[in-house]
This record gives C-alpha cells, sequence and structure tokens, in this order.
C-alpha cells in the first residue's frame, strides 16, 4: 500500500482537475487541472509513471462516458468508474470545486470508500445505446399520439365505438378523418406525419436489435434463453444483457437485485427491524424492463402461441426453469394480492423474484447449472 498512489480525477467534457494520495496516512495533494485531451491525459500518465509506484486512478461516473478509463487501462493501469451518488460527503462541507471533488475522491478511493460500477465493453456499450434509443423513440411516439389525441378531444371529435387506440380499425379511422376547418386539417395532417415518422423510427431499432441479437456468440445464446421466460421478448431479453452484461458475473442472485434496485430499504436500530419501499438504487432501466414483464405473472401458468414459438429455440433445463418461475411467481403475486397488498406492491415483489429466475438462466446457459435461483 506504501507504494500505491491513488489518483482521483474530477471530469468534465473539457477539463480535468487530478488529485492524488499515497498509501500512507500523509495529506492529499492536487496537481492542477488539465484540458480533457487524449494527448494530455497520456501526458499526465507518464509524468505520474516516473513516481515509480503503483498506479490506481478513479473518476465518478457522468456524461462523459467510459472512453477515459478504456484509455488509462490501454496504458497498462488500473482505472476505476465509480457511482456518484455513493461518494461520502460530510453535511458540513458547502464548498465545492473541481479541485475539492478530484481531492476528495483520491482520499476516499484510498480508504476503500468508494463504490466501483460495471464498465461494459464496447459491444455492450453499443447495444446499451441501441435499446436506450428505441426507448427514447417509443417515449416520442408516445407523447405524439397523445396530443393527437387531445387534440381531437378539444375539438370534440369521437373515435368509432370498438375502435381500440392505435389499433388498425383506429388507425385507419384517423387516416379518413377530415375537419371542416382548413387550418385544423392542416393540423391534423402534421399529427399523422410525426407519429408516421415516430413508428418508422422504433421499427428500424426494432430490427437493428434483432440483427445484433442474433449475431455473434457474446449476445445470442443468452438473448434466445431468456424469451423462454414469460413476459420476456426480444426486446426485453436484449434490454436485460445491455444493461446487466455477463449473468454470471453476480455471485449471488439477491446481488443482482440489488442491481437492479428492487431490494426492500431498511432502516432498523437495536430489536426493531424496519424495511420500506424499494432503495431503487440500480439501473432504472432493467428495473423498468423487469417490472413490465412482471405484470404478465398476474395471470395462471400456461404456454400460449408467441411464449411456445420462444421455446422452440431454448433446451429443455430452460423451459424448466420458466415453468417453475410461472407458477412460484403467480402464486406469489396471489398470495400477497390475497393479504391485502396492492397489485403495485405484489408485482414489485413478483420482479425482484424473477430477476433470481433470469440469473439462474444465466448460469445453465454459461455453466450448465441448474438453480431455481431464489434465496
Amino acid at each position: 500500500m506504501n507504494n500505491t498512489i491513488f489518483v482521483g480525477l474530477d471530469v468534465h467534457k473539457e477539463t480535468i482537475a487530478i488529485a492524488y494520495a499515497k498509501g500512507s496516512n500523509r495529506g492529499v495533494e492536487s496537481l492542477g487541472i488539465i484540458m480533457n485531451e487524449y494527448m494530455a491525459i497520456t501526458k499526465l500518465v507518464k509524468k505520474m509513471e516516473s513516481k515509480g509506484a503503483t498506479l490506481l486512478f478513479c473518476y465518478e461516473a457522468g456524461p462523459c462516458g467510459y472512453g477515459l478509463q478504456r484509455q488509462i487501462s490501454s496504458l497498462g493501469h488500473t482505472c476505476v468508474v465509480v457511482a456518484p451518488g455513493l461518494v461520502p460527503s460530510k453535511p458540513g462541507d458547502r464548498i465545492k470545486t473541481d479541485r475539492r471533488d478530484a481531492e476528495k475522491l483520491a482520499r476516499h478511493f484510498r480508504n476503500g470508500d468508494l463504490t466501483p460500477v460495471w464498465v461494459p465493453d464496447i459491444d455492450h456499450e453499443a447495444m446499451q445505446d441501441l435499446v436506450r434509443g428505441r426507448q427514447s423513440a417509443k417515449e416520442v411516439l408516445h407523447r405524439n399520439r397523445q396530443r393527437l389525441l387531445k387534440f381531437l378531444l378539444r375539438l370534440g371529435v369521437r373515435s368509432p365505438k370498438g375502435a381500440r387506440n392505435w389499433g388498425s380499425k383506429h388507425k385507419g379511422w384517423l387516416q379518413g378523418l377530415k375537419l371542416d376547418n382548413e387550418t385544423q386539417q392542416i393540423v391534423l395532417t402534421e399529427h399523422l406525419n410525426a407519429i408516421r415518422e415516430c413508428e418508422g423510427r422504433v421499427e428500424r431499432f426494432e430490427k437493428e436489435i434483432q440483427v445484433q441479437s442474433s449475431e455473434g456468440e457474446t449476445h445470442q445464446a443468452i438473448i434466445a434463453a431468456l424469451q423462454g421466460l414469460r413476459g420476456i421478448a426480444l426486446v426485453s431479453a436484449a434490454t436485460i444483457i445491455a444493461e446487466v452484461g455477463d449473468l454470471t458475473r453476480f455471485d449471488k442472485p439477491q446481488q443482482l437485485m440489488s442491481y437492479a434496485g428492487l431490494v426492500p430499504s431498511e432502516d432498523s436500530s437495536g430489536g426493531t427491524t424496519k424495511r420500506g419501499s424499494i432503495t431503487k438504487c440500480g439501473n432504472s432501466h432493467l428495473r423498468r424492463v423487469i417490472v413490465e414483464a412482471a405484470w404478465h405473472y398476474r395471470h395462471r401458468p400456461a404456454v400460449g402461441v408467441n411464449l411456445g414459438k420462444r421455446q422452440n429455440h431454448v433446451s429443455e433445463e430452460v423451459k424448466q426453469i420458466s415453468w417453475k418461475a410461472q407458477h412460484r411467481l403467480n402464486l406469489k403475486y396471489r398470495r400477497m394480492v390475497g393479504r391485502g397488498k396492492t397489485k403495485q406492491k405484489a408485482i414489485t415483489a413478483v420482479g425482484r423474484e424473477l430477476l433470481g429466475f433470469i440469473w439462474a438462466i444465466g448460469q445453465e446457459v454459461k455453466y450448465g447449472k441448474q438453480s431455481d435461483g431464489v434465496a
């Protein structure tokens, strides 16, 4: 430890503030601020190498991404990306500068108080961008559809009875709709064009997700296996793998549940144990997909047409895990609702346990291990 230097980097778009702490319990020294450029970073690393010690770098996860981590790693040194929300801070500290932030990172890094985050490789990061881009396009599509429905509601225009919103009958009615006012007809046409453009974006994203999910051994096997679970089709399976990476990097399913922020918070003291709502301290994209999938387990266990088609491409072991998940999760949902819990709370608990079965499938695909994924 005495021959180790812990380097804290406060990273911004244009600049990086640097501070370092030696392994011994000495103070923290600032090295000033450099430009956030490739050559400047390389020069910094070479300068630190001249001190003849083991170098450990760290910086907070943020909008600048993982390029800095990959550059420092390529130069032969360890660089850790830490969770910004878990960096300790003093309640009475009211002075915040880049220099002080870098010094705080170096100090806490030396003390072992920082929590690293998973750094995806380039393939996983590209898949993340793809599934998150598709989700953003879906959100824009939803907003445009809502604007059109509110516009028609304000005009007193009602859709035909029996026409489900955005079903084929409803879309056909919208295309043939004629308004009395020409200006309002132009507004309607523009709304419809915007919706068509958004639908095209979503379709293109989904086609690319399908292509990327079927290419290469990195994603193909596990994404196909996860689709053997009820409520998890192609996009959901691709999102899970993009956000989690290798499922087997978690030693226990509880670690995966914590990563998704689906474990209950706790405020216990002495002999009193008090658990509250879920922490939500984790990957929000993963949590959203899991909760959406959990709603499918309200219904009695069954293998429908779509699930049956997806299970044609998975092993018998994965099918057994899927069937066990249906029985266990449906029973959990019915028991919780029967005890007076709200549907939302029951679904959250089901989603948490569903992650255990997802973890078990990851173990099965990689190692051929049978596990129910539940503690």
